[in-house]
């Protein structure tokens, strides 16, 4: 990794744990940079600020719930006032979901909706104004293959995940004469606990590993491969193993990854 994190202020959501915890311990051993870790467990990024080794006077914890996102205004007052200014902000917090369609209660779907799409655009919207005053800034969204192209048992979750690429897509050229950058990641199979956490048609978390999350891209070789991809200010980055070749399947031969999917095994 270069120096490009060097000294820039990093906040990162969903940081308590998964892609979230494994951005910070990079950052912290790798890099310079200042980092906000923000998640709903307070308790539990203070635990990881100091694990990853990191001094007073490199990070700070701010607890937010994407959930409640007609808050995002005051916390990114807060966050800002912290360091006093955002250089990067990651996207990280959200909710999968494993379910069918017609098993899902249709307020589920609005808590993925809510979560994953509202409470992620309402805290980027509040950053961007602080952003554009200090001269420029990037913002990196974790999507998902899914935000892509569907599969089983994915619907709300896929719908939220397509909707954010709709809206950072407009952003990127609403954004690109004030010197913001958007990255958007896609990640794969990675071995996280998103599984385990993961809602079914009740709303109720699911509480066991996918097959294939478990046998996914070790967590940390991701987030090194996503900082790289930030670094390289890519609009898109796809993160995974031999899955992530559903996206040219998608694009030229779109009826043979429909094929696929109905066939694969998803949880």
């Amino acid at each position: 990794m270069s120096t490009y994190f060097n000294d820039k202020t990093v906040w990162i959501t969903g940081a308590s744990s998964g892609i979230g915890k494994a951005l910070v311990m990079e950052l912290a051993t790798k890099t310079t940079a200042k980092i906000i870790l923000s998640s709903r467990k307070e308790d539990q990024l203070e635990t990881i600020a100091q694990k990853a080794g990191l001094a007073q006077n490199r990070y700070a914890v701010l607890p937010l719930d994407l959930y409640e996102y007609k808050n995002m205004t005051d916390i990114a007052a807060k966050a800002v006032a912290k360091f006093g200014r955002i250089d990067i902000l990651i996207n990280n917090a959200g909710l999968s979901q494993r379910s069918l369609a017609m098993e899902t209660d249709i307020e589920v779907d609005k808590r993925l909706m809510d979560i994953d799409y509202m409470g992620t655009i309402a805290l980027t919207k509040a950053t961007i104004p602080y952003m554009i005053k200090s001269g420029g800034g990037q913002i990196a969204v974790v999507s998902s293959l899914m935000g892509i192209f569907g599969a089983p048992m994915r619907s709300g979750y896929a719908g939220a995940k397509h909707a954010l690429h709709g809206f950072f897509d407009a952003l990127r050229a609403e954004l690109y004469k004030e010197n913001i950058l958007i990255t958007v990641i896609c990640p794969g199979f990675i071995q996280t606990r998103i599984s385990m956490n993961a809602i079914t048609g009740d709303g109720s978390p699911q509480g066991t590993m996918d097959d294939a999350t478990q046998k996914g891209m070790p967590v940390q070789v991701f987030a090194g491969k996503m900082l790289n991809a930030i670094e390289k200010k890519k609009y898109q980055a796809a993160i995974g193993g031999r899955e992530v070749m559903g996206i040219f399947l998608k694009r030229f031969f779109p009826s043979l990854l429909a094929k696929i999917i109905r066939k694969a095994k998803v949880v």
